[in-house]
């Protein structure tokens, strides 16, 4: 199945039916009076995450979707049936904004999450609502309303812990294969990976921890060369970044330090939020550098690259260091979740005694 992160459609909620103008007209019943009934209320379309969808590829291929109109209403003080909703099901980490205004309509986060996109028109009113003692025969009556008609602009933001940052062919892929039970592509050649991957990195049987690997970024992706910068969206939930560094490149005249620093740029032409994420430095390949060279070349990128928080050098392919640096993530979540646990609990505490 394609990997689609992006769509645009259009959601028209149902109006609303129309109110009726009717009389009883019933054999022994003198002066019936009025007894036209309203009318139903518009279908209403709503979005609502699954956590069983991974892409919007539904939403490439239709892009109109109609909410039922509600029934009119009908005489002997009959309601008109009102519309069916209509349910947008879509994958955990949509966002959902008005294609017009900008306006960030939903953030589908967490699975079941329920969002309305397009109320349904309120259903008319009937004449018999219009009967006083001064207007016993009442021939008013109100159209249902129209219901709500948007445009809309999908993006998903593919929900991990950790995302994976560098150049086509640093070793990304590689490693998340490594360490998950993730099997993305791997081969000798730029832009292997064309979308974003998942893997649950499990270090034991409780603990766990999920990782995103997006296609590589290479020098002018702001300009729109490569594929861009359009999947470092899928980076915007992380908690940490994993920028990986291929530490030998095959070609002679390839500059670890240089292809790094380009990353960097790209990263803060994107975003400065992105930019400003947790951000640890890893050199892959380190298989590939003779054991009396390792120590000084890992100093001098460590060196140049300036402020990170964390250094580790690996071998994706053989898998050594990449034992200590799971460990290492997942002591690093660990904390933050606790932290994060302990605000919750304040905020709570703080709403009780307000």
């Amino acid at each position: 199945m394609k990997f689609f992160d992006e769509a645009k459609i259009e959601v028209i909620a149902g109006d609303g039916g129309n109110g009726a103008a009717t009389f009883r007209r019933e054999k022994y019943v003198p002066k019936g009076g009025p007894s036209g009934g309203d009318g139903g209320r518009g279908g209403s379309i709503w979005a609502v995450a699954d956590r069983n969808l991974n892409t919007l590829i539904d939403y490439r291929y239709q892009r109109i979707f109609r909410a039922e109109r509600g029934e009119n209403g009908m005489s002997a003080d009959c309601y008109g049936r009102g519309g069916e909703d209509l349910v947008l099901r879509m994958p955990v980490g949509t966002v959902i904004s008005d294609l017009d205004s900008g306006e960030t309509l939903a953030d589908l986060d967490r699975d079941g999450l329920r969002a309305l996109v397009a109320a349904g028109g309120k259903g008319g009113l009937g004449n018999i609502h219009f009967k006083s003692s001064t207007n016993r025969a009442p021939r008013q009556c109100t159209p249902g309303e129209p219901g709500e008609r948007r445009q809309l602009r999908l993006e998903l933001k593919v929900l991990a812990d950790v995302g994976l940052l560098g150049l086509p062919n640093a070793g990304k892929s590689t490693l998340i294969r490594a360490v998950s039970a993730a099997r993305p592509k791997v081969a000798d050649y730029p832009f292997t990976t064309l979308h974003p991957n998942l893997g649950v990195v499990r270090v034991d049987e409780s603990r766990s921890f999920v990782i995103a690997d997006i296609p590589g970024l290479i020098e002018g992706a702001a300009e729109g060369a490569g594929l861009g910068h359009r999947f470092l969206r899928h980076l915007a939930r992380t908690h940490l970044l994993l920028h990986i560094v291929d530490i030998a490149p095959f070609d002679p005249a390839a500059d670890p330090l240089r292809d790094a620093r380009v990353i960097l740029e790209e990263l803060r032409k994107y975003d400065p939020a992105l930019y400003a994420k947790p951000r640890w430095l890893v050199a892959n390949k380190i298989d590939l550098v003779p054991e009396a060279e390792r120590a000084a070349r890992l100093a001098a990128l460590v060196a140049g690259y300036g402020p990170v928080e964390r250094h580790f050098a690996v071998s994706a392919i053989s898998g050594a260091g990449c034992r200590e640096l799971v460990f290492a993530i997942m002591e690093r979540i660990e904390r933050e979740r606790r932290g994060a646990g302990l605000a919750a609990e304040q905020r709570e505490d703080n709403e009780k005694r307000d």
